[in-house]
């Protein structure tokens, strides 16, 4: 289950895998607001791959990720339903960048981690 090969072209940077619970705020292609749990599969600093998303969103349009008391902006990159599921995959690249916006140093997520939600 990678993204797709389009995503793949657009890059900057390697992803480092790490699934992290955050909440995800916005809104969906109909244009309702949502606020859901969901995770990352990989992150960067300048984006982040997510899963279990269950609502179909818009490319372009802007989101919020909740993380550890951090509130951060992403702009929809790409997004896939997962076959056989009304589940979602959503490519996200940071509207504004910070040094480490995960609140930790991505070389400490080397492996997957999984945490509890704060």
């Amino acid at each position: 289950m990678s993204p797709s090969s389009a995503s793949n072209n657009h890059r900057r940077g390697g992803r480092t895998k790490a699934v992290l619970p955050v909440r995800l705020k916005g809104k969906d292609s109909s244009g309702k607001m949502f606020d859901e749990l969901v995770h990352t599969l990989d992150v960067n600093p300048s984006g982040v791959r997510l899963g279990s998303v269950r609502r179909d969103l818009s490319v372009q349009e802007e989101v919020a990720i909740f993380y550890r008391g951090r509130k951060m902006l992403f702009r929809v990159i790409w997004t896939r339903q997962m076959k056989g599921s009304s589940e979602f995959q959503v490519g996200l690249q940071a509207v504004t960048q910070e040094r480490e916006a995960w609140g930790i140093s991505l070389s400490q997520l080397s492996q997957p981690v999984m945490q509890a939600t704060a």
